[in-house]
Formats: structure tokens, sequence, C-alpha cells
């Protein structure tokens, strides 16, 4: 992946939220049953809990996975942050995600699960690419042709991560970073969310004001 250049999708509340409930029909379909489901923070805290409504299922919790960070940025591995707070032993297990990418967030905590000697494991995403060496249970989705995909949830975050990709030492207007991120990263942003955007890069000291326009702060 060229990290100066490469496809995005952004994906909406409906089609997360239809994504989500196709997801939970698969899971249904399976006849698995799990005992307690664990979203992986933060990408499935949210796809976790609507599965868990339409599985009519009350015991969700949460493990905190790192790996990437935003506007497509990863870390060297998958660490387990935050660790479960409840004793699984012998209990049939969903993990649920948002995507499967290179699959180490999958495979990290599908790994801490099991030493903590649960039951049966089983996996799920919405969105499943083929890329990654790991397949889930269940998906939703295949995606066979790369992008980076911003879920909803993520929006604003990973606007800001790509917008600070785009900025140079040369002032850019508005317009001229909106071009920009459409070009670079297939991403259609309304300039009316640029200067939210920028005021949190400044904010965070990466960008400065000239003027009309902004550019990368020395």
């Amino acid at each position: 992946m060229n990290p100066h250049s490469f496809p995005c999708q952004l994906v909406s509340w409906d089609e997360a939220y239809r994504l989500s409930r196709k997801l939970a029909c698969e899971i249904k379909s399976s006849s698995f049953h799990p005992d307690l489901i664990i979203a992986i923070g933060r990408g499935g805290y949210v796809p976790a809990r609507i599965v868990s409504d339409f599985l009519l299922h009350s015991l969700l919790t949460s493990i905190k996975v790192e790996h990437w960070d935003n506007a497509a940025r990863k870390r060297p591995e998958a660490t387990v942050r935050f660790p479960l707070a409840v004793d699984i032993q012998g209990q049939k297990i969903l993990i649920v995600d948002d995507v499967t990418d290179t699959g180490e967030t999958l495979r990290v905590t599908a790994d801490y699960v099991r030493s903590l000697h649960a039951g049966e494991i089983r996996t799920a995403v919405m969105q499943h690419k083929t890329v990654s060496p790991i397949v889930p249970d269940f998906y939703a989705e295949v995606i066979t042709e790369w992008r980076w995909i911003i879920y909803p949830w993520a929006a604003h975050e990973d606007l800001v991560g790509f917008t600070e990709r785009v900025l140079s030492d040369q002032p850019a207007t508005i317009e001229l970073i909106c071009e920009r991120l459409k070009e670079r990263y297939s991403l259609v942003v309304d300039e009316k969310e640029m200067p939210e955007i920028l005021a949190d890069l400044m904010a965070m000291k990466k960008a400065e004001r000239c003027g009309n326009s902004y550019r990368s702060e020395a």
C-alpha cells in the first residue's frame, strides 16, 4: 500500500446497520448460540451491539485491541490493551469486529480468549477482505478489491488523519484540500466539514492557518 495514495470508502450509518443485521442473520442460520458476545474495541462496538439485538442476546462485553490508528496508520503489532474482566472458562464465545484486513486483530483476540480456557469460539465481522489470511466464521460481505474502509463511528478521526496527510508546508485553501483528498484517497468531503477538521488539527499542533489557507505546522 502506497501511504500517499490509496482508495478509501466511507460507509454510511444505514449501510453499517444493514451489514450488521445481515451478519446477525448469518449467525442465526448457523444455529450457533453463544453464551457471551465479545466486541473488539473500538471498531466492533456498534456492530456487536446490533448483532446482540437481533440475536436477542443480552450478554455483551468488550475487549480493547490496538492495531490501527487513524487514517490507516498501522502499529507494529496488535496488542490487547484492556483485557476481559469476566470469567469465560468453558463458555461459547462469539467475537465481533467491523472488518478483517490483516486479520491480526481477530487472531490476537481469538488467541487471548482461548488462553482464558473458553469453550467454542466463533468470529464474526461485517466485511471480510480477501487479503486477510484469517477468515472469520461469519461475515456479511466480502471485499475482493482492497480499500481502506471508514465506518461512520470513526469518520471524523479518519478524516482528520487523512487531511493531515494531504497538508504540506505550502498553504492550501479548503477547496484545494478537498481536491487532494478526492484525488489521493477517493474521499469526497463536504467543504462545510473542513473547518472542524482543521480546527482539531490546529489544536493538536499539526496544522496552522495562513489567512484563508492552511499548512502543516513547522
